[in-house]
């Protein structure tokens, strides 16, 4: 085992407890988890093989420093004292991002600036040069300040993790994978599943279930920051896709199907599931959801129009109604739904088995599980 470090990987409220399961699968160590995010230790190789298959994780960060930062001499000070010259090359480019909360340093731009200027210090002091033209590779740095404590990391994913590089384009306001992949885990889908979605859009919350189900690893496609770093060799990257690669279970029995009445978004969902190399486990036809009728042994996934999506609450609310009215006609396994609706019982029409609030960005959303052993049982009342 070679050098460790500290990773954090951020997650959407909610998923923490996925992403902690994902880290240890993995080989992280010492898995800690708080509110949004999840933190371990690893060598390189668990840096490259947290990239490629974390499913719930936005990116994955390398935690340089912690630190209190009340002024922004400290801010200074701390930031500067990172030996940045070990990990960035004397013509790296490096974008510095950050936020604070509950800080003296509630200026981001200000503490941005300030940041900057301690890497520069450093960077030069370092390489012993006098300018840094920045015209090599990106190291974005990001740091964070909250109740004044601050820390700092280099990010080691470059584009968020949720871009797996299938979807090229998609539909109105779509789930993001991460997301997906959290309600695939959810609805417990195992490599013998029959997943659908009457509401497929892009279809990426049948695409990610087949993913999972398969166990193909979601950052095959595309590629990560840290494959132009240094401490992260290339034949470490080689090796982890290799032992991904090995690790696909294609010989499962997945089945996935998806339906929408937006021929377009039926195409595209197909094209995306081929991207994605699961376009032999996945179909999607157009259908009205007024003609929904699930296998008694499928785990329905699905997020109905809402909001943006739509536009019209009354027409999401009817359409609420019609899939509680199919579906306690055509009973399915298990049925799950992340919606912004917080009447969506009393438009569906039964009051779910089971609920967890998941964040959507930074729209609270509720999944609605409704399990097929349960019976029904009446919708709660309308408010008065």
């Amino acid at each position: 085992m070679g050098l460790e470090y500290q990773l954090v990987a951020p997650c959407y409220f909610g998923t923490e407890a996925t992403a902690a399961f994902e880290a240890k699968r993995i080989g992280g160590r010492e898995v800690r988890v708080t509110d949004g995010r999840v933190a371990f230790w690893g060598d390189a190789s668990v840096i490259a093989a947290a990239n490629l298959g974390l499913r719930c994780a936005e990116r994955v960060l390398l935690l340089l420093k912690s630190w209190h930062a009340a002024s922004f001499d400290e801010l200074f000070d701390g930031a500067a004292s990172v030996p940045w010259e070990e990990l960035l090359p004397p013509d790296a480019a490096f974008p510095v991002k950050g936020s604070s909360l509950s800080s003296q340093l509630s200026s981001v731009p200000a503490c941005q600036s300030i940041v900057k200027k301690a890497v520069v210090e450093r960077l030069r002091r370092g390489h012993k040069v006098l300018t840094l033209p920045e015209t090599g590779q990106e190291y974005r740095i990001r740091f964070s300040i909250r109740k004044n404590e601050a820390e700092i990391f280099l990010d080691t994913s470059g584009e968020g993790l949720h871009k797996r590089g299938y979807r090229r384009s998609a539909t109105g306001a779509p789930i993001k994978e991460t997301l997906a992949a959290a309600m695939a885990d959810l609805g417990r889908v195992r490599r013998d599943s029959l997943v659908t979605d009457p509401f497929c859009g892009s279809g990426t919350l049948v695409i990610e279930a087949a993913q999972k189900a398969l166990n193909i690893a979601p950052g095959l496609r595309r590629r990560f920051a840290a494959e132009h770093y240094a401490f992260v060799p290339p034949k470490i990257w080689a090796e982890q896709r290799e032992k991904c690669l090995a690790q696909a279970k294609m010989d499962a029995g997945f089945e996935g199907v998806g339906y929408d009445i937006d021929p377009a978004a039926v195409q595209l969902a197909n094209q995306n599931a081929r991207l994605a190399g699961v376009g032999g486990r996945c179909r999607f036809e157009q259908a009205d959801v007024a003609d929904f009728a699930p296998a008694p042994n499928a785990i329905v996934l699905t997020n109905p129009p809402y909001g943006e999506r739509l536009g019209d609450l009354d027409t999401a609310a009817a359409l609420a109604g019609v899939l509680g009215r199919q579906l306690r006609q055509h009973p399915a396994a298990g049925v799950y739904v992340i919606t912004a609706d917080a009447d969506f019982e009393k438009h569906y029409g039964l009051r779910a088995a089971r609920r967890r609030k998941l964040y959507n960005g930074m729209i609270p959303c509720q999944v609605y599980m409704y399990f097929g052993q349960n019976g029904p049982r009446p919708a709660p009342k309308a408010a008065p």
